[in-house]
């Protein structure tokens, strides 16, 4: 077996391999009418919380909403960004944007029927001057969760895409959810049974084309 195909002990390679190609953003493909467990979500949060985080501080925090009436009212707060969506889709002449819009604006028009919303949040927010350090550092203690929280979601059939529609309401998201003033939400993540469970790996660029070696834009090929 080749060195780059070695696992580690008590990992199935391709297992994991089926998971990190097969967690894609889902939006039409969710099961809006199947309920979803709490413990399931909680167990994911658990794992999600064995992410790295920026300098060993435990900042993140899980809003989950499972009540009807809020997920409704956080829902026509979210749905406020339907304009700028149609908007952008109206401008675009690529037929893939247009389809990506197209569904954003769906999610947003069913939002409220979604069993559980989870609103990943920081508590502290970034500074009035803006440093790409710090910011990076806030990001970086909950981002790697989130996406850990995915990738659990969908190793339990469950679906999920990142959102961000709301942020541009963020203290009405806030006012409606209790959420304190110096805390920071970085999302939105719409959770629902798959109407297909199946793994099916998503269209990427080959790695030649996104990445570099040692200095931007020399290639990092199979070669090297």
């Amino acid at each position: 077996m080749p060195e780059r195909r070695k696992a580690n002990p008590g990992l199935d390679l391709a297992t994991v391999d089926r998971l990190l190609t097969g967690t894609r953003a889902v939006r039409r493909g969710l099961d809006l009418e199947r309920p979803v467990a709490l413990a399931t979500v909680r167990e994911c949060i658990r794992l999600a919380q064995h992410a790295p985080v920026a300098e060993n501080l435990p900042l993140a925090r899980w809003l989950v909403v499972h009540d009807g009436s809020k997920r409704a009212r956080l829902a026509e707060i979210y749905a406020r960004g339907i304009p700028g969506i149609r908007a952008r889709a109206e401008a675009s002449a690529d037929d893939a944007a247009r389809r990506l819009y197209a569904s954003a604006e769906w999610l947003a028009a069913n939002l409220a029927r979604v069993p559980v919303l989870v609103v990943p949040c920081l508590v502290a927010r970034p500074p009035a001057a803006f440093s790409p350090i710090t910011c990076a550092t806030l990001y970086g203690s909950i981002l790697p969760a989130v996406w850990s929280f995915q990738l659990a979601l969908r190793s339990r059939a469950l679906g999920s895409v990142f959102t961000t529609l709301h942020l541009s309401f963020e203290d009405d998201a806030r006012a409606l959810l209790g959420i304190p003033p110096g805390a920071l939400q970085v999302a939105l993540i719409p959770v629902a049974h798959l109407k297909n469970p199946a793994l099916r790996p998503a269209t990427r660029p080959p790695v030649e084309d996104v990445a570099y070696l040692d200095a931007w834009g020399r290639p990092f090929e199979e070669s090297t």
